[in-house]
């Protein structure tokens, strides 16, 4: 299963992750976790582990150093993927986007499959449109 959350969620995340370090307060992150999750997400964890969501996300706050958002961040991704869930950030730029990135460099010459001379083409064409 995977489960993407919006840049709110993670925001928010970030945000009682950094509250929580200041005040020493984890009961409100957990709480704050938890509401970044659909119901119907939260439905289908608990299916997964033996425990509620709260307990689990508690026990991975236990886990945390509070030291680090990061760190938070990696241990619900790893706790998470232990039962087989999959957390991913959307337009999140994180290690998992740093192995995506050589396909989003606009140089030719690293993308280039030996496709021949299109890129020309394709370049004199855009030239094309652009005088007119």
């Amino acid at each position: 299963m995977e489960i993407v959350l919006d840049k709110r969620a993670l925001r928010q995340i970030r945000q009682s992750a950094a509250d929580a370090i200041e005040e020493g307060d984890t009961e409100t992150l957990r709480e704050d976790v938890l509401d970044v999750f659909s119901d119907e997400q939260v439905e289908e964890i608990e299916r997964r582990i033996d425990t509620d969501f709260y307990d689990f996300l508690g026990d991975a706050l236990d886990e945390w150093g509070g030291e680090e958002v990061d760190e938070l961040i990696d241990l619900m991704e790893s706790h998470l993927a232990d039962v087989g869930v999959e957390l991913k950030f959307e337009g999140v730029d994180d290690d998992s986007d740093d192995e995506e990135e050589p396909a989003a460099v606009d140089d030719d010459d690293d993308l280039d499959l030996g496709g021949g001379d299109d890129d020309d083409e394709e370049e004199e064409l855009e030239e094309e449109d652009t005088d007119e």
